[in-house]
């Protein structure tokens, strides 16, 4: 309920958001341009100030601990380890964190190459071996060289606008229709709303799986990538050993597709990570 009541406000939000930037803007909505403005603005917008506060969310989130001062040989040799890969694929060095979690898994995130964040699970540093550890890092770091966070932001974008755009349109119809009844007096402005944000949901799902397919895409990527790195036979055996980790933990759904390991879902369509199996077939090809 409270994510719901979260979802309604925050499109009433941007809604009346729209209105004050579209007015101080000149941009008149109620035409087709005006209207493709208007998606474009907070379809693009929404997506990057995302990308911007990335690596703050997902501190405050997931608890991350950056690690400034090692203050163990374990962060150390994490902090070697991470070196050592940015420096192999040409990147600055990110910020290197552990969250607390028994769950194995790991993510990197950040607004640029040169400005990310590397996190892993307690789970994992201190579950897994150093070779899987090893090629967990690679993964992610590969992430970063691949720009991978940037150009799924231009992708949320561009499906944000599509929704935005299309949401509106296709209301826009639904009012002229009702408005050609006996009464002639259209949606009205509640009823408008209501149909908007419906179909915002509707539209939302089927972009949500334009996103996801891409995600897994680049997830196949990170995996070869990471096996040229540090050895296709660690990747798989770091695979391997996710399929047998703790399955009880969770990462927040607004932090699982940057994870390593993507929790099996009933909605195959909208997983951001292929299955474990998938990808261990496609490295041992």
């Amino acid at each position: 309920m409270k994510r719901i009541f979260l979802l309604i406000a925050t499109n009433i939000a941007v809604l009346m958001v729209a209105s004050i930037v579209m007015s101080l803007l000149g941009v008149n909505s109620s035409t087709m341009s005006g209207l493709l403005v208007f998606a474009a603005l907070f379809g693009f917008g929404g997506a990057f100030v995302s990308l911007a506060i990335s690596k703050w969310m997902a501190k405050k989130t997931m608890g991350c601990e950056v690690i400034v001062t090692p203050r163990d040989q374990n962060e150390q040799w994490l902090m070697d380890t991470v070196a050592a890969q940015a420096k192999a694929v040409g990147i600055k060095m990110p910020e290197v964190a552990i969250y607390a979690s028994q769950d194995m898994n790991a993510f990197a995130t950040g607004p640029s190459k040169d400005n990310s964040l590397v996190a892993v699970s307690s789970g994992l540093l201190y579950g897994m071996t150093a070779d899987e550890v090893e090629a967990v890092l690679a993964h992610e770091i590969s992430h970063v060289a691949n720009g991978d966070m940037v150009t799924l932001t231009l992708i949320q974008g561009v499906v944000n606008t599509f929704v935005i755009f299309a949401a509106r349109v296709i209301a826009g119809i639904i009012d002229n229709f009702v408005a050609g009844d006996e009464e002639g007096e259209g949606l009205g402005m509640f009823a408008y709303m209501a149909v908007v944000f419906v179909l915002d949901m509707l539209l939302g799902i089927l972009a949500s799986m334009i996103v996801a397919y891409v995600s897994r895409k680049r997830e196949f990527k990170a995996d070869e990538d990471a096996g040229q790195l540090v050895g296709n036979h660690k990747m798989i055996a770091a695979l391997e050993r996710l399929k047998q980790g703790p399955k009880n933990a969770e990462m927040p759904p607004q932090m699982a597709a940057l994870g390593i390991h993507g929790k099996t879902s009933v909605a195959q369509l909208l997983m951001s990570h292929p299955p474990l199996e998938s990808r261990i077939a496609a490295l041992k090809s």
